[in-house]
């Protein structure tokens, strides 16, 4: 199970992402991606607990189009599981993801969600993003500051 501390829960970090963060979509999946920046500023510690323990945040957004509680209930469980799995390919530590549920995900499988959330990670505007975050440009030569 994913710790409490890898969670969004604030509104403020979910308004964020969806904003600035990039957004890219599967058949039953809407994901946004965002890096914070080391400068972003974090009274709570949670941000620094985080990097520390290996991040990245996930937040989802299961709302009632995707059916009944007890079925928004079960995509939850399966999208943390899923990206428990696709972790390691998130960019970086310090990185927020928001995963929202469309309809459809209420009858797909674990591994259909898991697979739709991997491809999603993989895709080049989050590389892009990632190499941006590192100082890295798209090529892979380092970025002079």
């Amino acid at each position: 199970m994913m710790s409490a501390q890898h969670g969004i829960s604030r509104g403020s970090d979910f308004s964020r992402t969806l904003k600035r963060g990039v957004r890219t979509s599967t058949r039953d999946l809407v994901v946004s991606v965002a890096v914070v920046p080391s400068i972003w500023p974090d009274p709570s510690g949670r941000r620094t607990q985080v990097a520390m323990s290996g991040g990245p945040w996930l937040g989802l957004i299961v709302n009632k189009s995707v059916g009944p509680a007890v079925v928004r209930h079960r995509v939850a469980r399966r999208l943390r599981a899923a990206f428990r799995d696709v972790r390691g390919r998130v960019p970086a530590t310090e990185t927020f993801v928001v995963v929202r549920a469309l309809p459809g995900a209420a009858h797909r499988s674990s591994d259909e969600l898991a697979d739709q959330l991997r491809e999603v990670m993989g895709r080049k505007r989050v590389r892009e993003l990632a190499a941006r975050s590192a100082g890295v440009d798209v090529a892979g030569a380092g970025v002079s500051a």
